[in-house]
């Protein structure tokens, strides 16, 4: 069955691909020959012959040749009257309005997943009808004749319809995924659950003919011209071993289409815990096991759309204060932490942004602003804004760091290096000290920020360092936080009072 897309209407279900309907003819006719080798075999050792040989009319080989004859005409009327009504019904005028459409949709998908059940009711009114056949016909000679061959018969065609069932199951599986990927199941519905699966597999492959058995050893009990202890031996023997036989067949059947959407539920499973998120199941069963490859895949793109919300936001207030979001410690207010800013200001903006087009203006900021994040991140630092054409970046929060006035000072030399030349070019403010990080704003709109004096302080430097030779320029407070390695690269430069403060800053440049 194809599924095409036609315009508005969604998933066009057509009817049964010609592949999947030989290949449901191939197992009416094996599921047949099955129930008819079990019969033959039953015939041979657990009916009276005695009694039919002995008649006049040689009743077996009229049984036989009936049999034949009755079987192969039920296979070829089974497979016609299937034919014409295991199918999906045809497809709407492309001018009927879109309620055709949805009707079509849900009768085609009735269609699919009621199939195996058709086409057991297809292999079972033959044989219901062969019970009642071969025990009219045998009547005339003996009624324990006519019981033991309608039982006879009665169980080939268990086994016939109990084992066709679950070959179609398996047959149809493509079919089934087909029509549940648009509308997978979300309760259960007219198909047999995973416990009636499993109780109908004992029941028709076990429960029944054992009770075959209590049967020929009731029969024995009452008929004891007809059953010796050496043939109610053989008879034990014969039904013992279809017990077997079919049961294990059954249930073979069974655990394989019970297993396999559990095993790829587990293989999905062990792809996500691998990190593949993109990760998908078909959902091919109608019960709780399809419940379950759609759980699956419900949870899968859930995940999905978490790991895209965490980049999004990541993105947008960077990846520590995400994480700390999405873990729900988000509380209003701050903390006291020992802290190094790095402030960043491109020199020229006004003019830039007078004398180019917005498009332009934009594409700059944004190569300027992708150095300043790959150098800043580099040396674990974190971008608390982006404010116009200036970024502000922390160090020690809202992660704790080992040194972060040295990996600030780190951060602004490399940063110098990288823009040393470009047009335009920005000034580099560096300082360090105690400041308030922490969420400001309201319960309903809130970010998180660094607030203090090393931020107003590196604001300040970066105007000094603009009139630089290199452009950047330290506070003494991040250069007595530093380590003495990265300290001893700096030297003073200048002495100056920077707007709004009230004592003077010893400026530091790159030695």
């Amino acid at each position: 069955m194809t599924s095409t897309t036609a315009g508005g209407r969604g998933t066009v279900h057509r009817d049964f691909r010609p592949a999947t309907k030989a290949m449901v003819g191939a197992q009416v006719v094996v599921s047949n020959v099955v129930g008819a080798a079990i019969v033959l075999g039953l015939a041979g050792y657990v009916l009276p012959t005695q009694s039919l040989v002995a008649a006049p009319e040689g009743a077996l080989a009229r049984n036989l040749w009936t049999f034949g004859l009755y079987l192969a005409a039920a296979v070829l009327v089974g497979l016609v009257w299937g034919y014409r009504w295991v199918r999906v019904p045809p497809l709407p005028a492309e001018s009927d309005d879109e309620g055709a459409w949805a009707r079509h949709r849900h009768l085609a998908r009735r269609a699919v997943l009621g199939a195996p059940m058709r086409i057991t009711v297809v292999q079972a009114v033959p044989w219901v009808l062969a019970v009642l056949l071969f025990a009219t016909i045998n009547a005339r000679f003996s009624l324990t004749v006519a019981l033991t061959v309608g039982c006879v018969v009665a169980l080939g065609g268990i086994a016939t319809v109990a084992v066709g069932y679950r070959l179609s199951e398996l047959t149809l599986r493509g079919e089934v995924a087909r029509v549940l990927a648009e509308d997978p199941p979300n309760r259960l519905g007219v198909i047999p659950g995973v416990a009636a699966r499993s109780l109908g597999a004992w029941l028709l492959g076990t429960g029944v003919p054992v009770l075959g058995i209590a049967l020929a050893a009731a029969a024995s009990l009452l008929f004891r011209d007809y059953y010796t202890v050496t043939r109610l031996g053989v008879v034990v023997l014969v039904l013992a071993v279809v017990a077997l036989a079919v049961g294990f067949l059954l249930t073979a059947l069974t655990s394989t289409a019970m297993t396999t959407p559990v095993i790829a539920v587990r293989n999905a499973l062990k792809r996500v815990q691998d990190g593949d998120l993109d990760a998908r199941v078909e959902v091919s069963d109608a019960t709780e096991l399809g419940m379950l490859q759609a759980g699956f895949n419900e949870m899968a793109a859930g995940l999905r759309e978490r790991d895209h919300v965490r980049e999004v936001f990541g993105r947008h207030v960077g990846r520590e204060v995400a994480q700390a979001a999405l873990a729900d410690e988000i509380e209003l207010g701050g903390e006291v932490r020992e802290v190094a800013v790095v402030f960043v200001d491109i020199i020229g903006s006004t003019e830039m942004a007078f004398d180019r087009p917005p498009q332009e203006v934009v594409a700059v900021l944004n190569a300027f602003f992708g150095e300043v994040v790959d150098v800043i991140e580099s040396h674990r630092g974190w971008i608390d804004k982006f404010e116009g054409d200036a970024a502000l970046a922390v160090f020690g929060a809202p992660d704790d760091h080992a040194d972060p006035a040295a990996a600030a000072l780190a951060a602004a030399r490399a940063l110098g290096e990288r823009l040393a030349g470009r047009d335009p070019g920005a000034g580099i403010g560096v300082s360090a000290g105690p400041a308030v990080a922490g969420n400001i704003g309201d319960a309903r709109r809130y970010e998180y920020t660094v607030i203090g004096d090393p931020v107003n302080e590196a604001a300040r430097l970066c105007d000094v360092a603009k009139g630089l030779p290199g452009r950047i320029a330290a506070s003494d407070a991040a250069i007595s936080r530093a380590g003495e390695s990265e300290a001893a690269r700096w030297c003073e430069v200048d002495v100056v009072r920077l707007r709004g403060r009230s004592r003077v800053t010893h400026v530091h440049a790159p030695s």
